[in-house]
C-alpha cells in the first residue's frame, strides 16, 4: 500500500456515524503527539510515517507505523505486533473488540484513552524496533 495523498480532514468529514468523526479527530491527534509524525491517508487509513515490512513467506509491502480507520461499524486501529501483545492492557481498556492485529473501537469516548496511549506507544516502539523475525520492519518515514 502507498500514501495515496488524500486530504485527510476531507476522510475524517466523511466518516460515518458522527462519533466515528468525533473517534476520529481524537485519534489523529493522540496518534500524531505520540509518533511525532503528521497524519497522511493510505487509501481509507489514516497513517502517521512510514516503514515496509517483510514477512518470512515473502509477502512485503508499506504501511504507516501506527494507524486507524474509521470505518461505519468501528474504529479500526491497527498494531503490527498484534493484540496478543496487549492482553493485559487490552483487559484494563473498556469496550472493544479484537482481530489477529486489529482493536476495533465503537465510541472512544468509553475506553481508557490512558490504556490506548500506552497500548499505541508500545506498539510504536515495537516497530521502530525492526519486529521479529516473524515480520522485519524498516522504518522509512
Amino acid at each position: 500500500m502507498k500514501p495515496t495523498g488524500d486530504d485527510v480532514a476531507g476522510l475524517i468529514a466523511r466518516a460515518t456515524p458522527e462519533k466515528r468523526r468525533r473517534d476520529a479527530e481524537t485519534l489523529t491527534a493522540l496518534m500524531q503527539e505520540i509518533s511525532g509524525r503528521d497524519p497522511m491517508t493510505w487509501g481509507t487509513i489514516i497513517g502517521f510515517g512510514s516503514c515496509h515490512y517483510r514477512y518470512p513467506t515473502g509477502t512485503e509491502g508499506d504501511s504507516g507505523l501506527i494507524g486507524f480507520a474509521p470505518r461505519k461499524a468501528a474504529t479500526t486501529i491497527y498494531l503490527f505486533d498484534g493484540v496478543a501483545a496487549h492482553a493485559e492492557a487490552l483487559a484494563d481498556l473498556g469496550p472493544h473488540t479484537t482481530g489477529a492485529g486489529c482493536l476495533y473501537i465503537k465510541d472512544l469516548e468509553q475506553v481508557d484513552l490512558d490504556v490506548l496511549r500506552g497500548i499505541l506507544e508500545r506498539s510504536l516502539a515495537w516497530v521502530e524496533a525492526g519486529g521479529t523475525d516473524q515480520v522485519q520492519l524498516t522504518v522509512t518515514g
